[in-house]
């Protein structure tokens, strides 16, 4: 059983990682971003019109969700579906921020009662929630299961169930104290051919800069970019701050890699919260 304040830790990081994303979140002219009125090193207002009315230290739509599931968890033993299925649905009913079209279709299919409920979407966002579902896992089998039960609730993809069970089993066996290249390598014999080629593309482009990587893989929803977007990351950084600012800088669907790169290079050993510069940790929610 993993330690209750690592796990805590690790959705703050999670947290910290989409709030501080949120700033240049969804900007895609390369142009934009360069002259974006915006502070690197802190956590700022909202840019795109996504996000418009959102302030420095809230949430994207994903870091909320991510929330929501983490207090849900809080006093569980377990992880029941479709107890958070209805909790998912009544918050999103109210909810004032960006409704997304996993979202929208989610929610019209459990207004017609089609099971499972879960979108087709194939958005990468998906899987940088799932670190709150580590504090009902004993086992790494428990986790995994848990978060495919947790991902098809709106993301009923293929895609969307590989790429979770690909980096929860990354972020558990990092955890174990595996090496995060070693093991990203490692776990490629149990993919199809299309992921071993996100997995090759990504771990090769660890000596570019950051921005041509993302550009190259492509920095919009899809897990298709995404995917080698977080790989590159994860292997390209020792630096927890340089790794999110650069990863925000090249643009586009910069939360979604970040909520998943973010907890993953803080499970490595050695690395602690004072790797988060102090003024990013005053995010709207408090969790630890």
């Amino acid at each position: 059983m993993l330690d209750d304040k690592k796990i805590k830790e690790l959705v703050l990081v999670s947290l910290v990682a989409d709030a501080y994303s949120l700033g240049a979140h969804w900007i895609y002219d390369e142009k934009q971003l360069e002259s974006l009125d915006i502070n690197w090193n802190e956590l700022n207002d909202a840019k795109s019109i996504w996000h418009k009315g959102k302030k420095a230290g809230e949430f994207t739509h994903y870091g909320d969700q991510s929330l929501w599931l983490y207090q849900f968890l809080q006093n569980e033993g377990y992880f029941n579906a479709k107890e958070y299925t209805k909790l998912w649905k009544t918050k999103m009913d109210i909810y004032n921020g960006y409704i997304d079209s996993a979202t929208k279709k989610t929610l019209l299919n459990i207004e017609e009662s089609i099971e499972p409920c879960g979108s087709t979407s194939t958005d990468l966002s998906v899987v940088g929630r799932v670190v709150p579902l580590l504090l009902v896992s004993k086992t790494k089998d428990e986790f995994l299961k848990n978060v495919n039960d947790f991902v098809v609730i709106t993301h009923n993809s293929e895609e969307a169930k590989t790429a979770s069970k690909f980096f929860a089993t990354l972020l558990w066996e990092v955890l174990s104290g595996k090496d995060i290249e070693e093991t990203i390598l490692s776990l490629k014999d149990e993919y199809n051919t299309k992921v071993q080629s996100y997995i090759y593309s990504g771990v090769a482009s660890k000596t570019d800069s950051t921005f041509e990587a993302i550009r190259g893989f492509g920095p919009a929803c899809d897990i298709e970019g995404g995917f080698q977007g977080v790989i590159h990351l994860l292997c390209r950084y020792k630096n927890f701050k340089e790794m999110l600012v650069n990863n925000s800088k090249a643009g586009g669907d910069s939360s979604a890699r970040a909520m998943i790169a973010a907890p993953i290079f803080m499970a490595q050993a050695g690395a602690n919260m004072k790797m988060i510069p102090s003024s990013w940790l005053n995010i709207s929610a408090t969790i630890i």
